[in-house]
Order: C-alpha cells, then structure tokens, then sequence
C-alpha cells in the first residue's frame, strides 16, 4: 500500500477475536534501525518495523512486523494476537 502522510485511513485494531474501527491519519511507516532496536532491547525479537499516527486523541508509536500488504490494505502484527489493520479512508 503507498503510504502518504497528508490521507486519512481505516484504522481496525484487532485483539484476539475484538476489534475496534476507527480513523488516523499522519500515517508513516519504516523499517526499525538497527541502533533503535539495541536501544528498546528487542536485537533477537523480529520486530522490524515502526508505525506512526495521529488517531485524533493522541500521536501513537507502535512497533512490530508488516504481516501482509498490497495495493489495499497493511497489516502491523505486534504479537500476542493484537494488530493494527490501515486502509485508505474513501469516503
């Protein structure tokens, strides 16, 4: 999915079998550098990317893997049966 900062995205936040919708924008997504993981103590974990957005209460920094990705939709897996799914907000 192309990421742009300045569009709004679905935002579903699955735990388990509950999940939540809402919205988000600001939306940025990399890859963790090597310094950041040393820093957070994850160097054997497979946490290898970071998300960033503004969900309309607060800037959130989250901190997992891209499970799936294509032209529709980005899955952020961070473990323990909790993600965090970004759609293109086209309303």
């Amino acid at each position: 999915m192309k990421i742009s900062p300045n569009k709004f995205y679905w935002l579903i936040l699955r735990v388990g079998d509950w999940e939540k919708k809402g919205r988000c924008n600001h939306l940025t997504v990399r890859e963790l550098l090597p310094e950041e993981k040393e820093a957070l103590g994850l160097e054997g974990e497979k946490a290898t990317h970071v998300a960033r957005f503004f969900d309309f209460e607060a800037y959130r920094q989250i901190i997992g893997t891209i499970r799936e990705e294509d032209d529709e939709h980005l899955v952020f897996d961070m473990g323990e049966g909790k993600s965090y799914e970004f759609r293109e907000f086209r309303g």
